[in-house]
């Protein structure tokens, strides 16, 4: 199924830094399934659970398996994902950052706590996107994102969402974690099918209700950059970390690692 980005879309993730993609990955439902079931079943390095001890159901998540995960690679390669973020990005670049799987069984009320996903990255600039689709039908568990919090002058303080402690040692670099509801801001939230994703930028605020559902609410994220990311030093260890990465601030990453799906005039 062909996916058309109109211009109406490139608007609103320019202005809301989030649109609904309806259908993006709508063939490739059953192939990102099995690669979800093959990550939970043999997880990375990098694989949590994101409960408390008492805290019921399970909140899984792991990140960077894409290539490793033969299911993930063919969805990357083969889908229309590259053209849909070049579009909504207005780059002529897309490369590849990383891959995350998230995956929260029925019962899990926990929430995922209010972010910005670009803070804990090391990798700074406007032309970034991240794809968020679940392979389950979402009501109760969908993600909510604040309209036009990526325009915010100063990041959001991240913090580790298992501890709650702050990520980096120096918060006061960084605005307090807002709580969009009591602060009336807008927040954007869509009933989703499996195949839909929301596209938004890293510095879209946003989290996800917990799942009180009896089904399953898996979900595949692959977060892509444009033309004008850059590496960015941040004061700590960033998540995902990429040791021995060896780039300096202002560079672009290194393709070998993080390769191109569109190049420009391609």
């Amino acid at each position: 199924m062909a996916v058309t980005v109109t211009d109406e879309m490139v608007a609103a993730y320019q202005r809301d830094g989030a649109v609904l993609v309806k259908g993006l990955w709508f063939d490739w439902v059953d192939v990102i399934a099995a690669g979800i079931e093959r990550n939970m079943a043999e997880p990375g390095p990098y694989a949590a659970e994101n409960l408390k001890p008492g805290e019921g159901g399970r909140f899984f998540d792991d990140y960077c398996n894409w290539q490793r995960i033969p299911e993930f690679q063919e969805v990357i390669a083969k889908s229309d994902v590259a053209e849909v973020a070049a579009r909504l990005m207005g780059s002529d670049t897309v490369q590849v950052f990383h891959d995350h799987v998230l995956v929260k069984e029925p019962g899990t009320t926990k929430a995922t706590p209010w972010h910005q996903d670009g803070p804990y990255y090391f990798v700074g600039g406007r032309q970034t996107v991240s794809f968020w689709s679940p392979v389950d039908p979402v009501k109760e568990a969908t993600l909510r994102l604040v309209a036009g919090s990526h325009l915010w002058e100063k990041e959001v303080l991240p913090t580790r969402w298992l501890s709650e402690e702050n990520f980096y040692p120096d918060p006061e670099a960084y605005m307090p974690v807002p709580d969009p509801d009591a602060e009336g801001m807008r927040v954007l939230e869509w009933q989703m099918e499996p195949g839909d994703a929301v596209a938004f930028d890293f510095r879209t605020l946003h989290g996800a209700r917990g799942n009180t559902a009896t089904a399953r609410r898996r979900a595949f994220s692959l977060r892509l950059v444009g033309d004008d990311a850059r590496y960015v030093e941040r004061p700590g260890r960033t998540s995902p970390p990429f040791p021995g990465h060896d780039m300096q601030p202002g560079d672009r990453l290194r393709e070998d690692w993080f390769p191109y799906l569109k190049r420009a005039g391609a």
